[in-house]
């Protein structure tokens, strides 16, 4: 892919968890405690504030959205008048932090914990649980190594999982019962470390990795389609649901001074719907 990326916003204090939502894009800007949606006239509008790190979000069927506030181990649900309320408590199975979440077309959330302290603790394996509609949460995963980004296939049938630390997208199949089984290897991405991922119309993976500055498009099994190059860490990655859809990517400067807002969203062209299977 030979595109530019364009700056849609700059100056976000830490970008994270893009999702595409009622003809906006919403993302966390961690950095900042806040959910933030943004129009197609470029203006970020706040919708939530949760002091916590990190904080990933999507959305119920029904619209309402979903903030892991890793802080105090506990799901959040915006209820239409946007008060914040629990939706599930996630302490009774991971004081770790947790991490992404991504919800299917019957409700159900799938968190995931990272397993340890980051930064500066010792490794240890992650997991991802199931929470609900009601609320019960129930471990449905573990071994995994840096759990990350997580994506629900179109058909609802398979998640699938970035393990970062194995340089690696996991895939599960999602049983009628909301449980996963038959885990296997989706894609080696050696020298890559997959954070954020989506997957687009025609069932690639978009990846983005922060070391290497770059968004990938990978095919199941492994091979590159396309690559899409930044000046600072790609962290996570949404295609939009358009007639001309664009992949959205939140992104900044890893390691550098906490009081500079070096975030930005980029916009970069994206394989129409019904372009073709990869």
């Amino acid at each position: 892919m030979t595109s530019e990326p364009e700056v849609l916003l700059d100056g976000v204090a830490f970008g994270e968890s893009p999702r595409w939502h009622d003809g906006r894009l919403w993302f966390s800007d961690w950095g900042a405690n806040q959910v933030i949606a943004l129009g197609g006239d470029g203006r970020p509008e706040v919708m939530a504030s949760v002091p916590s790190f990190p904080m990933c979000i999507d959305f119920l069927p029904d619209g309402r959205l979903l903030i892991v506030d890793s802080a105090r181990q506990r799901l959040l649900r915006r209820e239409p008048d946007g008060s914040l309320v629990t939706h599930a408590e996630l302490g009774g199975v991971s004081r770790k932090p947790w991490n992404d979440i991504v919800v299917d077309g019957r409700g159900n959330a799938y968190v995931n914990s990272i397993g340890f302290d980051f930064p500066g603790g010792e490794f240890a394996p992650g997991l991802v649980v199931l929470v609900r509609p009601d609320g019960e949460v129930v471990p449905v995963a573990d071994d995994l190594a840096f759990p990350n980004g997580m994506a629900v296939t179109a058909d609802g049938g398979t998640l699938i999982v970035a393990e970062s630390y194995a340089e690696r997208l996991t895939a599960y199949r999602i049983g009628l019962d909301g449980l996963l089984n038959d885990r296997r290897v989706w894609a080696a991405t050696p020298g890559d470390h997959p954070d954020g991922i989506c997957v687009d119309a025609a069932g690639a993976v978009w990846l983005a990795d922060v070391g290497n500055q770059r968004c990938l498009r990978v095919r199941e099994g492994g091979e590159v389609l396309a690559t899409v190059l930044f000046d600072r860490g790609a962290f996570a990655c949404v295609v939009s649901r358009e007639e001309r859809p664009r992949l959205l990517v939140v992104g900044q400067t890893w390691g550098g001074d906490a009081g500079e807002r070096t975030g930005r969203v980029w916009s970069v062209p994206a394989p129409a719907p019904g372009a073709g299977h990869p």
